[in-house]
């Protein structure tokens, strides 16, 4: 019998993470976990470090911490554990990461914040499980280039880009992609809860609308994404880097019921698809287990009960973030960094009623028109445009010209 795996979990106390722990918990016998590492919120956190008794507790959130500290919780803990919590900032998860006491990293901290930590965990050759879209928009070339250099094993965590790898031949090597046969790539999408709104609704969307997914259960910003739709853009730039097809190869179809997560449709006419529950805990569950089939904790699809699976091509003027994607495709090195961070500052300002539902996209248009093609020669490169992008949307929004 092998040794337990060695878990990393980055970002345990939000969706992608308590579903991980949630596997993790019916396989014992097969993951161990090493580290837990949160942002917010310390009562989840806390009674994560007590289910699971982690060798190493990081808070990103020194004022977090501190509230810990006041309510005596650190104190319980290190009774409990041994040690006391630790503030993390980027430099803690990076050694974190490379530290070779883990073996299997999970990339879950949501935005900019889980690229560096991602990056180093490629680069320490480990086996990265990738739930945070953000690392590969912001800087895709340099995320593959460092697990090519490594050996790192990179495995995708996201429904449809497990369900495409799923189907993918087991031998397949982004950098021969092109010689699998593989005539598209299609990302389905559910359409979130607007798919047969008005346009004139859509208009008038509020936050709570836009949380309100049919199907999925996710954080607030990935449920405004999913939408507008920003979410399938982020995730045909996601699988541009991560399987090495171009642009005129990937696509996207609407499929209400969320049980197809994506298809490959293959040179001969076969199209293959994965299909299940829309559940968190069965992708994760497949790249954890891999290369075995463990138990989810997911139930089980009755296709006999759902009768009919239904599909439909994207309405562009009713999900224009779409569009706006399918064009930073053909750029995606220079105007991906742009379309994330104009989005991620639009969302959080519509979450906090400060700006309307159509501004998201009005905003992240103005940041793809004032960047254009920007020079990105390194990850600092694209950092630093990251930064930019941020400034000039919360401009665009404290000065009202949306």
């Amino acid at each position: 019998m092998t040794s337990p795996r060695s878990i990393l979990l980055l970002g345990s106390t939000g969706t992608i993470g308590v579903n991980t722990l949630d596997v993790v918990q019916r396989h014992p016998d097969r993951f161990s976990v090493h580290g837990l590492v949160a942002a917010k919120n310390t009562q989840r956190l806390f009674q994560q470090a007590l289910d699971h008794r982690p060798k190493v507790l990081v808070i990103c959130d020194e004022n977090a911490l501190n509230h810990w500290q006041q309510q005596g919780l650190t104190d319980q803990l290190s009774a409990q554990l041994g040690y006391r919590p630790q503030v993390g900032g980027q430099g803690i998860l990076e050694e974190l990461c490379a530290s070779p006491d883990v073996d299997t990293v999970v990339a879950a901290i949501v935005g900019a914040a889980g690229l560096r930590p991602t990056l180093a965990a490629l680069k320490a050759g480990k086996r990265v499980l990738l739930a945070n879209k953000e690392s590969l928009v912001l800087a895709g070339r340099f995320m593959i280039q460092a697990a090519q250099a490594s050996g790192a094993i990179l495995l995708p965590v996201d429904s449809e880009h497990n369900a495409i790898f799923q189907c993918l031949p087991a031998d397949f090597d982004v950098r021969k992609a092109s010689s699998y046969g593989i005539e598209r790539l299609v990302l389905t999408a559910s359409g979130g809860p607007f798919r047969s709104k008005s346009l004139e609704d859509i208009q008038r969307v509020t936050p709570a609308q836009a949380v309100a997914h049919p199907n999925w259960v996710m954080g607030p910003k990935i449920s405004v994404d999913s939408a507008t739709m920003a979410n399938k853009g982020l995730e045909l730039i996601e699988a541009l880097w991560m399987f090495g097809l171009p642009p005129s190869q990937l696509s996207v179809l609407i499929h209400p019921q969320s049980i197809v997560h994506s298809l490959v449709e293959y040179k001969d006419g076969s199209m293959l698809a994965q299909l299940g529950c829309p559940d968190m805990r069965t992708p994760i569950a497949h790249v954890l287990g891999l290369p075995d089939r463990i138990a989810s904790g997911s139930a089980r699809l009755n296709l006999a009960k759902i009768a009919k699976l239904d599909f439909e091509e994207p309405d562009l003027r009713r999900f224009p973030m779409l569009g706006l994607a399918f064009d930073v495709l053909n750029k995606a090195d220079s105007a991906a960094p742009v379309f994330n961070a104009a989005n991620e500052v639009s969302v959080e300002r519509f979450l906090k009623g400060m700006i309307q539902y159509p501004d998201i996209v009005r905003i992240t248009e103005r940041c793809l028109e004032r960047f254009g093609v920007a020079n990105i020669q390194n990850l600092d490169d694209a950092l630093n445009l990251d930064a930019e992008v941020r400034l000039h949307a919360h401009s665009l929004i404290y000065s009202s010209v949306v």
